[in-house]
């Protein structure tokens, strides 16, 4: 059964945006949903296509409902004028013509009820399709607001994992070099850093000692000198 444009408003009012993206995996989520935006204009466009047609039938269907009236109540008139003039004949004519008329106008006034409820119905559509393209709009807009967020965060963590990275990459060519000048193993040459990094403190040690030392003689030779 082909799919009415009912069917479509109803798929696309209660078709969840990101249960969309979620069936499409390898799509990508901003270029679906505009897609998917794209889809609501084209059945918008469609339904006030079709909202012109049923307008333009109303407007005729109220024009003849108009002018079926107006006739019957001109025939009234000629049936009085034949029957004063006692042209029964006419009258009877007229007669027959008014019941004709009085056969269509229930079902003009039918499908006139008819466009109006389609009118209604697809006005309706109308509103709630552009209802659901601002929610769209909004789900699109936040998507493209998040992936910005996104991107300004994770834009500082590559030049943080480069400079490590350069970081490591030198690192590793010093203990390259020092191998090979050296000829020691990476486990002996990590022993030999730290031993060289006890003996330096070692030597701050006794350098500081040193001068604390000095200062302390200084300190006593210079006359009036009163210790703090």
């Amino acid at each position: 059964m082909p799919e009415t444009l009912k069917d479509r408003v109803q798929r696309v009012i209660a078709g969840g945006l990101h249960a969309l993206i979620d069936k499409i995996e390898d799509a990508a989520p901003e270029a679906v949903m505009e897609q998917s935006v794209r889809e609501v204009d084209s059945v918008i466009d469609e339904i006030r296509a079709e909202l012109g047609k049923v307008t333009a039938n109303r407007h005729l269907a109220q024009t003849q409902h108009s002018s079926l009236n107006a006739s019957h109540q001109k025939l009234a008139e000629d049936i009085e004028r034949a029957l004063q003039q006692g042209r029964e004949d006419l009258a009877k004519a007229a007669i027959g013509r008014q019941m004709d008329i009085e056969a269509q106008l229930p079902v003009l006034e039918s499908t006139l009820a008819d466009f109006g409820r389609q009118e209604q119905d697809l006005n309706s559509y109308v509103h709630a399709l552009l209802a659901k393209k601002r929610e769209m709009q909004q789900a699109i807009d936040q998507y493209r607001a998040s992936r910005a967020q996104s991107l300004t965060v994770s834009g500082a963590a590559p030049e943080a994992s480069n400079a490590k990275a350069k970081l490591d990459k030198a690192s590793n060519a010093f203990d390259r070099v020092f191998v090979r000048n050296t000829g020691l193993t990476p486990s002996a040459m990590q022993a030999t850093l730290q031993q060289a990094a006890q003996l330096k403190e070692l030597d701050d040690m006794r350098r500081d000692s040193e001068v604390e030392r000095r200062l302390n003689a200084m300190k006593t030779a210079v006359p009036g000198h009163k210790s703090v």
